[in-house]
């Protein structure tokens, strides 16, 4: 099963249950390499439906404190890319089904090999790349080596993206269109991004794939409220704060499942 087989039916196993997948995200290395794996498997147990797994990097321009400080402590441990898909291959060897989704920044993809990188990523047991720096234009190699191997390459749009653009990005994204909810950093709010409703059903408009929010989530309730309008909810930077304060991160991930799958 390729992986953008797999992205598609862990949408289609939510929609089926009446409610918006489930992806957190979280750093690989963070707050120790053997600490991640961990992490990774308690949120996989505690219902996500898809798991983004973050690359460190040294310059993350997409990311707020949060996950700056999440991935300098990486980096610091001595992960990189290579190691991060040795992470991937750990998981898979632990029995985690669900599709991961890598996250990260294009330098390193570049200085890696896309090529390279896709190919040995899909082997991992990988299912897609999330690159927020990487525009659809100048993505044509990355593009092609994931269409070789089966792998999602998924875009993102924000709320200022202009509609004839949101429908150009849309039919380059392959897996599902990531919508960021504010033209801004990712980072715990205090409340849902207004507007957030008519930006979906923009979306809505321009592409038949599913739609995941993510940036700013922080709260069950906060996610309950996205998943009334999205096909998916992403929620990172409040999961790895509370990591980061020694808090039980698949308890976290079980509180927001819980209110995902409460009735309307």
């Amino acid at each position: 099963m390729s992986g953008l087989t797999r992205i598609a039916t862990a949408f289609q196993r939510a929609r089926g249950a009446g409610r918006a997948a489930l992806l957190p995200y979280f750093t690989l290395g963070f707050p120790t390499p053997e600490a991640s794996l961990d992490v990774v498997a308690a949120i996989a147990a505690a219902g996500a439906d898809l798991i983004e797994l973050g690359l460190p990097f040294s310059d993350p321009l997409a990311d707020g404190s949060s996950i700056q400080r999440s991935t300098q402590v990486a980096l610091k441990n001595g992960t990189n890319l290579a190691g991060c898909l040795a992470q991937v291959r750990s998981l898979r060897g632990r029995g985690i089904e669900q599709p991961f989704l890598l996250m990260g920044y294009i330098n390193p993809i570049l200085a890696y090999g896309p090529e390279r990188f896709a190919a040995e990523a899909a082997a991992a047991g990988a299912d897609g790349l999330i690159v927020p720096d990487l525009p659809p234009e100048e993505a044509g190699d990355l593009e092609v080596a994931c269409r070789e191997h089966g792998q999602a390459l998924v875009y993102l749009v924000a709320p200022t993206t202009p509609a004839a653009r949101l429908k150009q990005v849309a039919a380059r994204s392959s897996g599902f269109l990531y919508l960021a909810s504010l033209a801004g950093v990712t980072g715990a709010r205090r409340t849902v991004a207004p507007g957030l409703a008519a930006f979906v059903a923009r979306a809505r408009r321009a592409t038949s794939l599913p739609l995941a929010v993510g940036f700013g989530i922080s709260t069950p309730a906060q996610a309950g409220e996205v998943g009334r309008l999205a096909d998916g909810v992403i929620v990172g930077s409040a999961l790895v704060d509370a990591v980061g304060r020694g808090e039980n991160g698949g308890a976290f991930v079980a509180s927001l499942r819980a209110r995902l799958e409460e009735p309307g």
